[in-house]
């Protein structure tokens, strides 16, 4: 199969060097060092048990024309990524071409064959021009849930953490024949890919967790342990998971577990740092409106009251900011 994948960074060239190591024909559309790295030498994959892998059988461009029509297309960066790339990605779509999203919280397409009076509607927190709905077909797409870490360590090549779970679904709820086709892909390229019948409550499960303590971790610089051993941020996460909740159901969204049993998973993870506050440290722009604004606009269209979510949301749109200042005022001083 001819397979592109946006982004070559964490998931993307975990995803991708896996591909390519099972005999599919992959290019990855990248940038700067990453484009000439894996130009020069393939992308290498080092797996969580040491063993490393190079998969010298890659593309690697930045010009969507010249990748072509593809059969699918895996969306691999972070959600407010997504509108730098949605006028060139139709350069990759072919009559049949499928479209695999990766990103964390709640996708652009959510609303799309949703049903019931908010079906079609746009989540302007995630699309705020509209441009990635007019770009990126819905029709074309297949949701995917991303639960494997790893992380690029040097261009070109990415450290698998844990994990191999990327489940994927139909947005109508159906077991169609591409959503077997991608899910036989990726299984035999290793994943776990099974096909859901219901893909936006795999999605609101793991959200549940990111929209609560990546915040958290990012305002506090504290790992997953730490806020759900101090009793006043467990206090405040259970809080948000609360609100977050009451949306989802609104939705018509049930979880298969309970909020403690939610709260105790990520404790149990340990001294780990959420992507958030990874961000954070390394002076990146953080994935906020994904994870929390999305889910702030739909209280509204819910008319669900969420309090803690909108506080949370505010302090860490306040920290975006003043990063993006402080990054401004940094380069100024460099050219002057």
């Amino acid at each position: 199969m001819k397979i592109a994948v946006i982004g070559a960074g964490a998931i993307g060239g975990y995803v991708g060097v896996k591909l390519a190591l099972a005999g599919e024909d992959v290019t990855f559309i990248v940038r700067g060092a990453n484009l000439e790295a894996i130009s020069k030498n393939g992308a290498k994959l080092i797996m969580h048990d040491g063993s490393e892998h190079v998969a010298k059988n890659v593309k690697a461009t930045n010009n969507y024309d010249e990748a072509g029509h593809q059969d699918i297309i895996v969306l691999a960066m972070k959600a407010h990524q997504l509108e730098a790339i949605a006028n060139d990605l139709p350069k990759l779509i072919g009559p049949e071409t499928v479209i695999v999203t990766m990103q964390n919280g709640i996708p652009f397409w959510y609303f799309h064959k949703h049903g019931g009076k908010l079906a079609g509607s746009r989540v302007h927190s995630v699309d705020p021009t509209g441009v990635i709905t007019d770009k990126i077909p819905a029709d074309r797409v297949l949701g995917c849930v991303v639960y494997p870490a790893s992380e690029l360590i040097a261009p070109g090549v990415i450290k698998h953490i844990e994990g191999d779970r990327f489940p994927i679904g139909e947005l109508d709820g159906s077991i169609s024949e591409r959503a077997t086709r991608v899910s036989e892909c990726f299984t035999n390229a290793g994943f776990k890919a099974p096909v859901l019948e219901n893909i936006r409550s795999e999605m609101w499960l793991k959200l549940w967790g990111n929209l609560t303590f990546n915040p958290i971790s990012a305002l506090s610089h504290s790992t997953l342990q730490d806020i759900c051993q101090f009793p006043l941020s467990r206090e405040l996460a259970a809080a948000m998971m609360t609100e977050a909740q009451t949306v989802a159901n609104k939705l018509g969204i049930e979880f298969r577990v309970t909020l403690d049993k939610r709260i105790a998973g990520a404790e149990k993870v340990g001294k780990h740092k959420t992507s958030m506050l990874q961000d954070v440290e390394a002076g990146r722009d953080p994935e906020i409106d994904a994870l929390v604004g999305s889910v702030v606009e739909l209280g509204r269209l819910t008319e669900t009251p969420t309090p803690h979510i909108d506080t949370v949301y505010a302090l860490v749109k306040l920290l975006a900011k003043t990063m993006d200042e402080e990054s401004g005022q940094v380069k100024l001083q460099k050219v002057a």
